[in-house]
């Protein structure tokens, strides 16, 4: 598995993860759009085609740092784009930690594509980056989340006030 740079495409066995780019800024405002997508992301409040315009302009395009970032996630037969994944830097309790995070549009839900996303950037996370421990921070009522994390082998550490909500941290490793 090679690293995830700028214009390359991965691949597992139904999926591809590439970098976002502006172009993707239609389907980056369509996720932040829908209430149940982000009902349990960061405040659970949707953003405004402007507001996703910032976010993927300021925090998802300058994140791609040392093999970090969110990628686009799309079907590997279509190449149509489904959710993104990827691992980013969060600071938990003063402690900086690697996350693996993943979000699916709705019609997505409930087929495997979550799982299969985070165990691709849990395998990328520990062999290809050298990364001991890897989290996911979950809202306590997400249980579809918590069901990944525990397939990825992640086991339930604490509960974290971050960014203000209450957070449950699943860990694996050291």
């Amino acid at each position: 598995m090679g690293s995830v740079g700028r214009g390359d495409t991965v691949e597992t066995q139904r999926l591809q993860f590439r970098q976002y780019t502006m172009e993707d800024l239609e389907f980056y405002a369509s996720l932040w759009g829908q209430p149940d997508v982000v009902r349990y992301i960061g405040k659970g409040l949707t953003k405004t085609n402007k507001e996703a315009w910032k976010s993927l302009e300021n925090w998802i395009l300058p994140g791609y740092k040392n093999g970090l970032g969110l990628y686009v996630i799309q079907l590997k037969e279509t190449e149509e784009p489904i959710g993104h994944a990827g691992l980013v830097r969060q600071v938990v309790e003063g402690r900086k930690e690697t996350e693996i995070g993943y979000w699916l549009a709705k019609p997505y839900w409930g087929q495997g594509f979550a799982s299969e996303a985070a165990a691709f950037f849990t395998s990328y996370g520990k062999n290809q980056l050298k990364y001991g421990r890897l989290i996911s921070l979950i809202h306590p009522k997400n249980a579809a989340s918590i069901a990944v994390a525990k397939k990825l082998g992640m086991a339930y550490e604490k509960t974290v006030f971050f960014n203000g909500n209450r957070t449950r941290v699943y860990a694996s490793g050291e």
